[in-house]
């Protein structure tokens, strides 16, 4: 169904959403401009051309914020802030405005499991992808990672399900969006340099249970307190034994039967087990068997950035865990650790302290190397718990941990937050460290 047939559509951001939202809009018929407040220059030349060979007008730099055209609709990229001179030249003139993850959904006939939570999102959506598909139900992990929502609507493949991850900034604006299971992992302050409070951020995330009825399934962690749900409720934790799914001597159990021994998976940590119950519940929602799943999830693989062991070298694990882009995600970090640490952090300032992972610092990092925008900022919090140093590079950091470790030791790289200040992603960032440890002598 064309439904935006001879449309005039604003797509507002030029990355991989907004593409995506683009050639959607064209192929149901829309006449379609995208705005990117960067200038020409920095976007992706690649993309622009295919843009403008679709017949997509793309407009950038100052141009885009003072753009007065008028427009049918908006459709705002989850990169673009509504606090934005790109958005607010548009919200300002009443123009509707939904965003990428909305217009998706809008264009699929398929059941969407949808996860949120503020880590553990993308080891999650993978591993449910990976276990539907083995286990006979056709899936895609999409949305925040991989393709975005609005290029599997476009591509209309017989998927069974989409696994969809999705964040808060996706969840910021949409209106119909409705998974008919939905995972809420866990909750830990982030992103403030785009949200207010807290609460607002929290606020954006919950969203995801919004539109869901007595017919659908909301899987919880169980140690989160949430509003009352219209949804049907599993919950799960690996603290709290009065979860529907919770730890027994080394095995996820059910219903009081063990479903899955942790020795028999490839993942280490309680967050992960928090990760592989969260797993089993969305595919018992959808009728699978936990014969059927464990084998599955017993073959996947942790993926790289989260965790990952880079080399052990004169007696010193190197461990890249550059997917941590908040506390939370070091805090589980170095609870992983038995090891004393030697920690690599820092890099954009997001708006918070790390104040809180004073007690954990002080039990298990001997020394800290600080990057980037936040390293005075982290030193003025742990320097009475830790040795803190700074490094102007990531390589100086690298070289002075191989200085400080002694045999016995971890280094790990856990920045606690985003790349963007000195890398283009955190796996760039991730790459960067895996080559540089690579590259030390023996």
């Amino acid at each position: 169904m064309a439904r935006y047939q001879n449309k005039n559509v604003a797509v507002l951001g030029a990355g991989l959403s907004g593409t995506a939202a683009a050639l959607l809009l064209k192929s149901e018929g829309a006449q379609v401009t995208v705005l990117d407040s960067a200038d020409e220059a920095k976007l992706l030349k690649s993309t622009l051309e295919n843009l403008r060979a679709q017949g997509v007008r793309v407009i950038a730099g100052a141009e885009a914020d003072a753009n007065s055209d008028k427009y049918d609709l908006a459709v705002l990229s989850p990169g673009i802030d509504p606090e934005s001179p790109l958005a607010q030249n548009f919200s300002s003139r009443k123009i509707d405005m939904l965003g990428e993850l909305e217009l998706g959904f809008r264009s699929i006939d398929i059941p969407v499991i949808a996860i949120t939570g503020t880590n553990g999102k993308t080891t999650t959506t993978e591993m449910l992808a990976q276990m539907l598909n083995a286990c006979g139900q056709p899936s895609i992990a999409c949305g925040n990672i991989g393709k975005p929502l609005s290029e599997v609507a476009r591509e209309k493949k017989p998927f069974d399900v989409l696994t969809v991850e999705v964040s808060s900034f996706q969840l910021e604006t949409i209106s119909t969006f409705r998974p008919s299971v939905a995972l809420w992992l866990n909750f830990a302050p982030d992103h403030l340099d785009r949200y207010r409070s807290v609460a607002e951020y929290r606020a954006a995330k919950l969203r995801i249970f919004e539109n869901q009825t007595s017919d659908d399934v909301a899987i919880v962690n169980a140690v989160e307190r949430l509003p009352k749900l219209k949804a049907r409720t599993i919950t799960f934790s690996a603290y709290d034994d009065r979860a529907d799914f919770r730890l027994s001597e080394g095995a996820i159990v059910f219903e009081n039967q063990p479903v899955l021994r942790m020795a028999e998976t490839k993942l280490r940590g309680a967050h992960n087990i928090e990760n592989l119950m969260a797993t089993l519940a969305a595919g018992h929602a959808r009728g699978l068997s936990f014969e059927k799943m464990a084998p599955a999830l017993a073959e996947y693989e942790p993926q790289p950035h989260r965790l990952e062991i880079v080399r052990t070298l004169g007696g010193v694990e190197y461990i890249n865990d550059s997917k941590a882009t908040n506390l939370d995600a070091v805090e589980k970090a170095l609870q992983a650790q038995t090891k004393t640490v030697v920690l690599i952090a820092g890099g954009k300032d997001k708006g918070f302290t790390y104040e809180e992972l004073r007690p954990l610092v002080k039990e298990k990092v001997r020394s800290t190397i600080l990057i980037g925008e936040m390293a005075e900022l982290i030193a003025q919090d742990w320097n009475d718990v830790t040795h803190c140093e700074r490094a102007d590079s990531l390589a100086e950091a690298v070289d002075r941990a191989r200085n400080t470790a002694k045999p016995g030791e971890v280094v790990l790289f856990s920045p606690g937050t985003s790349s963007f200040d000195m890398f283009k992603s955190y796996a760039d960032r991730g790459d960067q460290f895996r080559a540089l440890v690579r590259a030390l002598p023996k």
